[in-house]
């Protein structure tokens, strides 16, 4: 069981941008606090806050991959990640720590662990760069329900990613993660809502993101949630990636069974 290391880290400040909903611009507020029961389709809910800092590493070489590394696959986690991913931690608070986290291969799952509120910690597959691409990830929350799972695409450390954000309360957003000429991060909102296929509580859900040209999807437990053509911000191409947030209850623990990465 060998957790990941980064090889450098580099600290940015991040903007604030306001969440952007059909041309909108408000700063967002806190996360909010989970619904006890399976929301009803509602109007969109604000997405969680954008972080106060951001630390952008390489993740450390754990194993040299035995082979060459593969366009599209499935990690099932049977040895630690190879040196193919990279490592992005943001908190959102200044008592926030990174270094409380642990993302570490153990007994054929990917197992997150916090004991530190308002981080975001982020890890994506540099190996290829995708334009059309699927990613699904089969995640077990055995933490608090005060969490969240994100998927990203066409991510581009000098520009930006797409970002799905599942709250493990019900709601869902859909956003824009813009880097500026500073390195500074703000997220812009393109849509979000709330859906009864999400699995509250300690439970397992699978999610799946699509994103094809212009169109950018999420499924959750089977369930097409959400079709959305993205014409703004018009990213082409970038690495997958996946995310899991802590708000302000503690532990959260995600085990993910496995990650695909496929054509659409």
């Amino acid at each position: 069981m060998k957790p990941l290391k980064p090889l450098f880290f580099l600290t940015a400040f991040v903007l604030i941008v306001g969440l952007a909903c059909g041309g909108g611009g408000d700063t967002p507020p806190q996360p909010p606090h989970p619904p006890t029961n399976p929301p009803q389709q509602q109007d969109p809910t604000q997405p969680p806050p954008p972080p106060a800092q951001a630390t952008d590493t390489q993740a450390a070489p754990i194993e040299p991959p035995a082979q060459p590394a593969s366009q599209f696959f499935t990690e099932e986690f049977d040895s630690p990640l190879s040196n193919d991913w990279s490592i992005l931690t943001v908190t959102g608070s200044d008592a926030a720590d990174a270094d409380k986290v642990t993302v570490e291969t153990e007994n054929g799952k990917l197992i997150w662990n916090f004991d530190s509120e308002q981080v975001y910690y982020y890890i994506f597959y540099g190996a290829f760069d995708y334009e059309d691409v699927t990613l699904e990830v089969r995640a077990d929350n055995r933490g608090k329900n005060t969490n969240s799972v994100s998927l990203i695409c066409r991510y581009d450390p000098e520009v930006g990613w797409y970002e799905f954000n599942i709250d493990n309360g019900g709601l869902y957003n859909i956003l824009y993660a813009e880097v500026d000429k500073n390195g500074d991060i703000g997220y812009n909102l393109i849509t979000n809502g709330g859906s009864n296929a999400i699995k509250q509580g300690k439970d397992v859900n699978e999610y799946s993101i699509t994103c094809k040209g212009t169109e950018l999807s999420l499924s959750i437990n089977g369930d097409e949630v959400k079709t959305v053509s993205e014409k703004t911000y018009a990213l082409r191409s970038g690495q997958v990636g996946i995310s899991v947030s802590s708000f302000n209850v503690l532990p959260i623990i995600i085990e993910m069974d496995w990650i695909k990465v496929s054509e659409p």
